[in-house]
């Protein structure tokens, strides 16, 4: 029989993957790959800087160059959780695993992953507006097309023809890209891997589209603390001044997302003091950075306000 370390090993690891392969934005997570994580709500981003190249000489030899790998620590500035009880009588031991991961994963799914791909979509927006990396456009059919191969233009520009460039926009500006003016000739379809997950979707400029319910791509959100008058409920909703996001293009490496699961808690029916209940704490750490030197490679399109 497992003990309720050992269930709790299962949820965390299963609950990561989940969001993962979930989210819109889970592909953003296989760019911390190198961040450091010991549990709680900090992590460490490696920060690498070499100087650039010299002449040689033909009787000194090389320029002696300097390489500098620093870690520059990050607080998870998104601290969420609930707690869940399950009554003995529905769940017995031999069927905990499988009942208490249908009621977290179902949680995960209409809550959890939502909330998050929307703060990171906001987050992305602020930082990029914040440092004149955005642009403001009504789309429609006529032009939409010439204005997002603009903009992805900006892009390669900077980051070069090669670079891998992610697309995201919502939903229904897609369907304006969809009905526009020669988009067979621009937009194909092909693949996108995410975690362990391989996706067909459309593709511009041999970019990937990574198409988003319109309700996750605001300019800015509040997210509810579950306890004040109003906000019970939790989840979060878009703020009065948020607007609609168009399109976000960034090369594939920019966005540092990342998500953790902390220690959950699982307290056994005679251990919870509350009721005759197995009693769930289910806690998220998550945030998103773009480093200083990767702004250039981030633009953000914006839709006009009224």
């Amino acid at each position: 029989m497992m003990n309720t370390l050992e269930f709790a090993k299962i949820f965390m690891e299963t609950l990561d993957q989940q969001i993962v392969e979930g989210a819109t934005s889970g592909w953003m997570e296989s760019n911390a790959s190198s961040v450091k994580y010991h549990g709680g709500n900090e992590v460490k981003i490696p920060i690498l800087t070499t100087d650039g190249a010299g002449d040689y000489d033909r009787d000194n030899g090389f320029v002696q160059g300097s390489v500098t790998l620093k870690y520059q620590t990050k607080t998870l500035t998104q601290d969420r959780g609930r707690t869940f009880q399950l009554d003995a009588m529905d769940v017995d031991e031999s069927n905990f695993i499988a009942t208490a991961g249908n009621v977290v994963g179902e949680f995960q799914r209409l809550h959890m992953i939502p909330e998050i791909d929307a703060y990171r979509y906001s987050s992305i927006a602020a930082q990029a507006m914040a440092k004149n990396r955005s642009t403001t456009y009504t789309p429609n059919a006529n032009d939409i097309l010439s204005k997002l191969m603009d903009d992805i233009t900006t892009i390669r520009d900077v980051a070069g023809g090669n670079t891998d460039l992610i697309v995201t926009m919502p939903i229904t500006v897609q369907n304006i890209l969809t009905n526009s003016k020669e988009f067979s000739k621009w937009v194909n379809n092909g693949n996108f891997a995410q975690g362990r997950l391989n996706f067909t979707v459309k593709t511009i400029d041999g970019s990937p589209i990574i198409a988003v319910p319109s309700a996750r791509m605001k300019t800015a959100y509040t997210f509810y603390d579950g306890k004040t008058t109003g906000q019970e409920a939790g989840g979060f909703i878009p703020a009065a001044d948020a607007q609609d996001i168009n399109w976000i293009i960034c090369a594939k490496k920019v966005p540092i997302a990342v998500s953790k699961t902390d220690v959950t808690r699982i307290f056994d029916p005679m251990t919870n003091q509350k009721a005759n209940a197995w009693k769930i704490d289910y806690r998220k750490y998550h945030d998103l950075w773009i480093l200083d030197n990767s702004m250039d490679k981030l633009w953000v399109n914006v839709k006009q306000k009224a």
